[in-house]
């Protein structure tokens, strides 16, 4: 019997002003070239390159399909615990169109910050289904009554059977060697970095926001498993006195940070340590939680963090704190993805909010060069838009209307 090789495909976008995220810039009447998953060529001089398929995109956009870093693409509702408590094969099948519409916004990676596994990042790398690539977590380590253990008070604490469910976000485990054990267990079953939950949250029936959680020796356990299988950790933390003592104890990237002040933001300067503020969904949860099912101990939450989280923003940048984009909405809320770049934008610019979505995001997901870039070598993440967004974020926000072209991995995802 002979095999066949499918032909490599190649892809010629033709005059169009690529976005050098990194300059802030765009380079006008450029010809970028993709040869099956990677660009092979950016040229100001037009290109011939024989059998290739040629896309006009004169006065439109060229620019790197967008990074989300903080997502959970198995969180169909809004009640983490309801979320939980869903068949395992539902809640995969919910979570097609969650990941479709990403796509459709022109967000070609995200990193999944609990609940996202191996087995889905690799039904999407197989072509089983559209989707992002995913940087999963698997399962966020919570302390017993930290922000991921959705059990509700009761005389009786019943075991928790978060870490088989799909729709649980998270696991619990206390102690160091137990959490030694659960950070092998979840890089062992294809988690490419591990999530930490080192303070209260919103979305948690049982933990106010101040609450620090996990000892330091805790922390200190988890970092150390990370980094001996070089990975890093990602940490939920609020407060300055939680975001503080996850970046001593070697946390890499701190998730929301909304009550962050000055201080703190010096030490995670100090320290290389990034942030990923997720506003949108504060905002979300505001206009549409109750509505969705959200518990009322959470919606009471909500208010405590929002309006902190946009002046968080400024306090971060003066201290020159690198910033991922990020967005953490659940549910029927996922459609409010693209808003965080409103939100951004309006405090910090159109330029560096787009480069917390592409060259940033690449930065932390270890893939500098790769992601977030439209260069020789890069995988061929590709977004074409109409309008410009340095002038303009709107033409990247909704549901991805002026986004024509969507390629990912070189090939097409959208389409006109």
């Amino acid at each position: 019997m002979s095999s066949t090789t499918a032909p490599t495909t190649v892809t010629l976008l033709r005059g169009g002003n690529v976005l050098d995220a990194a300059a802030g810039r765009l380079l006008e009447r450029h010809d970028v070239a993709i040869v099956g998953n990677r660009i092979t060529a950016v040229s100001a001089t037009p290109l011939d390159i024989a059998d290739a398929t040629v896309i006009n995109v004169t006065g439109k956009t060229v620019m790197p399909g967008m990074i989300d870093c903080h997502v959970h693409v198995l969180a169909s509702h809004p009640n983490l615990g309801t979320n939980a408590s869903q068949p395992n094969v539902l809640t995969v099948l919910k979570s097609l169109p969650i990941m479709q519409g990403m796509l459709n916004r022109g967000f070609t990676t995200v990193r999944d910050a609990g609940g996202a596994d191996w087995a889905l990042q690799q039904a999407i790398e197989q072509g089983v289904i559209p989707g992002p690539r995913i940087f999963p977590s698997g399962k966020a380590l919570s302390q017993t009554g930290g922000h991921g253990d959705f059990r509700p008070r009761s005389d009786v604490l019943e075991p928790c059977s978060c870490a088989f469910r799909a729709g649980a976000i998270g696991r619990v485990v206390d102690g160091v060697d137990p959490i030694r054990l659960a950070v092998r267990e979840e890089i062992q079953k294809g988690a490419t970095q591990i999530k930490l939950m080192a303070s209260g949250g919103v979305a948690s029936p049982v933990d106010p926001i101040a609450n620090t959680q996990y000892s330091e020796d805790e922390i200190r356990a988890a970092v150390a498993e990370a980094e001996a299988a070089q990975t890093y950790v990602m940490a939920h933390a609020y407060t300055p006195k939680a975001i503080a003592r996850a970046v001593r104890c070697g946390v890499r990237t701190i998730e929301h940070g909304n009550l962050c002040d000055a201080e703190t933001a010096k030490l995670m300067a100090e320290k290389g340590a990034y942030v990923v503020p997720t506003l949108v969904t504060y905002d979300a949860l505001a206009k549409d939680g109750e509505s969705l099912g959200l518990p009322p101990e959470s919606v009471a939450k909500v208010e405590s963090v929002q309006r902190a989280g946009r002046e968080s923003l400024a306090i971060y940048r003066d201290a020159g704190v690198k910033m991922g984009f990020g967005s953490d909405l659940l549910g029927d809320m996922h459609k409010y993805q693209s808003d965080e770049l409103t939100i951004r934008a309006d405090v910090l610019g159109a330029a560096d909010t787009l480069r917390s979505a592409t060259v940033i995001g690449a930065e932390i997901l270890n893939r500098v060069g790769e992601l977030g870039v439209i260069a020789p070598g890069a995988l061929a993440d590709v977004l074409v838009v109409d309008g410009n967004p340095l002038e303009s974020i709107d033409v990247l926000t909704g549901q991805g209307e002026a986004i024509r072209w969507v390629f990912k991995d070189g090939k097409v995802a959208k389409q006109p």
